[in-house]
């Protein structure tokens, strides 16, 4: 006798449903919840133009990694970005870490000037959330023994002593024409401890530091300054400052005719495509030693084209804020969680190299990349070179700069 009750329609319509949703395991299981990095740029404000390029940066790398399925080993989590903008005011900064930590961020980045960093790194200390720093110069930002904050590329006194190097090889190399020189650089920590660095190690290769001068930011006028480095007759101007300023002292030393060997700067705020397309005049020959690609490699050529394809410039703050991102992906993929204290031991351990840039093996201590350096760059009017190190230039420098008309 057969007990068996025929199935009614509502338990072969539920029996169907359940078999659908077994079949198709992406609707059981709720995606991952994205990871939340703060961006905390100046994104108006004097320093607007170099936060919203590093903000481009950013979201470039987070694209890429989402297109790519995410963090495999967190099941495909995707990263969000939080966009903040510190208005180029460390105040403002402070307050964009904090409202980004009640939104539940993962991590910060930024904040493109060291006077803004380090307050705000300080901020994300009180939460153990971890810190990338994209552009920030001071060594200051490392050296405070805070355990979330993580520096990829070289600070300032790294740099410094590459400059030093370079600068003396290519001096010698042209019989040491340089003797002299003048430095320039804007108040805050950027550029005071530049040009403190420089000025103490200047003489280490024969270059003798007439005088040192202090601008204000933001300054709208060089007139006077121009006529002080006239009459002290340098045979080269270092500069350390910002954008704008940046490039109002170099037009203003051009057009009161200054001559010297060689406009050279350390970390110049200004020297970069924007210039060379704006005003390439003033750019032709001036040098900057920074934070370069590797113009070598085909990847970073191809993310320069990238950029410049939908009308931007691949200016430093768009490559250093990138290779930070991916940084934090690579952490976030081999610790497999985006638990703070579980992030910062995989920064802290890293050895993801950044192929694009002309540096060594990663290692991180105390939060710094030993294996970070920048390269010697001069300017044309219609490009930007590497020439030096000379296993990364595209052409060899001009040294010492034509006579001025």
């Amino acid at each position: 006798m057969n007990t068996h009750r025929p199935l009614s329609r509502r338990l072969i319509l539920q029996a169907g449903a359940a078999s659908a949703v077994l079949g198709a395991p992406g609707l059981l299981l709720a995606q991952p919840a994205p990871v939340k990095v703060g961006l905390v740029h100046p994104v108006s404000g004097g320093l607007a133009y170099s936060g919203g390029q590093s903000r481009m940066g950013a979201m470039m790398a987070i694209d890429e990694i989402n297109a790519a399925g995410g963090i495999k080993s967190m099941g495909g989590a995707k990263l969000q970005g939080l966009l903040g903008d510190s208005q180029s005011r460390p105040e403002i900064g402070v307050s964009e870490v904090e409202r980004m930590q009640q939104e539940g961020v993962s991590a910060y980045l930024g904040c493109f000037a060291s006077g803004i960093a380090l307050p705000a790194t300080q901020a994300a200390a009180k939460y153990n959330t971890p810190f990338l720093i994209d552009v920030g110069a001071s060594d200051l930002i490392v050296n405070r023994g805070l355990k979330n904050v993580f520096r990829l590329k070289p600070g300032f006194g790294k740099c410094v002593d590459d400059a030093i190097v370079a600068l003396g090889e290519i001096n010698k190399g042209a019989n040491s024409v340089a003797k002299t020189a003048v430095l320039v650089h804007e108040e805050s920590e950027f550029g005071t401890g530049t040009a403190k660095l420089l000025a103490g190690k200047l003489p280490s290769v024969g270059i003798e530091v007439l005088e040192t001068i202090k601008h204000a930011n933001p300054t709208r006028d060089f007139s006077n300054v121009a006529l002080r480095i006239k009459g002290l007759k340098p045979d080269i101007v270092i500069m350390s400052n910002y954008q704008n300023e940046y490039v109002l002292l170099a037009r203003t030393l051009m057009q009161q005719k200054v001559d010297v060997a060689a406009m050279f700067s350390v970390l110049g705020g200004g020297f970069n495509f924007k210039l060379v397309k704006e005003q390439p005049d003033v750019a032709q020959y001036m040098m900057d030693f920074n934070h370069w690609y590797n113009p070598k490699n085909a990847k970073a050529a191809a993310m320069r084209k990238q950029v410049e394809s939908k009308g931007g410039l691949f200016t430093f703050e768009v490559y250093l804020s990138y290779n930070a991102i991916m940084l934090y992906a690579d952490a976030l993929q081999r610790a497999g969680t985006a638990d703070k204290e579980k992030a910062i031991a995989a920064l802290a351990s890293s050895t993801w190299f950044p192929e694009i840039m002309p540096y060594g093996p990663t290692r991180f201590v105390n939060g710094q990349n030993e294996g970070g350096r920048g390269a010697l760059l001069q300017a044309s009017k219609t490009d930007i070179d590497v020439v030096w190190p000379g296993e990364f230039a595209s052409a060899k420098p001009t040294f010492p700069r034509p006579k001025m008309s």
